[in-house]
């Protein structure tokens, strides 16, 4: 998809009412730092629409991005980021559940993982959590760069193993350096944006 305008649209806080949209929505979630600001700056071709933070938890709201009138990108709060109260990863937590819950217009949610480690119980539990809400992520194992060509096959195993994803859940490596993965992810979306 060739890129030709992209707006930061709707910022929904915690009580925020979420915006009730037409056009197709494609999620993000992940835990804070894993990448999901690269990955979004990456696909978009942009340097830092999506702010990134050396100090993870930076997005505590939902950004919607209306990407060339066609489709939103939903940037969904970090997740697991231990220096934030309990209580409002509770809320954060809520609030991405109501978004799941409520949205009619999802077509895709991409769960990002840092494919240096193995998945976290947040990891685990929010890709159930997507799940039993009705829809089949797609994990994009980010931050490809950071390890051997060699070793990429051994990390998707051990994802797989700790997550044990639905038969037949797609899993794409990601490298926001190289813009490993970018086109398949593109691929993704356009086919799933074609058949909704």
């Amino acid at each position: 998809m060739v890129i030709k305008n992209v707006e930061l649209e709707t910022v929904c806080g915690i009580t925020s009412k979420l915006p009730d949209n037409i056009l197709p929505e494609i999620a993000f979630a992940g835990k804070s730092n894993v990448g999901k600001s690269s990955l979004i700056n990456g696909l978009l071709n942009r340097k830092s629409l999506a702010r990134t933070s050396s100090q993870p938890g930076k997005t505590q709201t939902i950004n919607f991005y209306n990407v060339n009138k066609q489709l939103y990108f939903v940037d969904l709060p970090g997740y697991g980021y231990a220096a934030v109260s309990q209580e409002i990863r509770a809320k954060w937590g809520k609030m991405i559940e109501r978004y799941l819950n409520t949205s009619k217009v999802i077509k895709k949610v991409f769960l990002l993982i840092d494919i240096r480690h193995e998945p976290s119980e947040n990891d685990c539990i929010m890709y159930n959590w997507i799940v039993e809400n009705g829809y089949e992520p797609v994990i994009i194992a980010t931050k490809l760069d950071k390890i051997k060509r060699s070793q990429v096959q051994k990390h998707i195993k051990m994802i797989k193993q700790k997550i044990r994803p639905v038969e037949g859940t797609t899993i794409i490596p990601f490298s926001s350096q190289s813009k490993q993965g970018r086109e398949e992810i593109w691929q993704l979306i356009e086919d799933t944006i074609a058949t909704s």
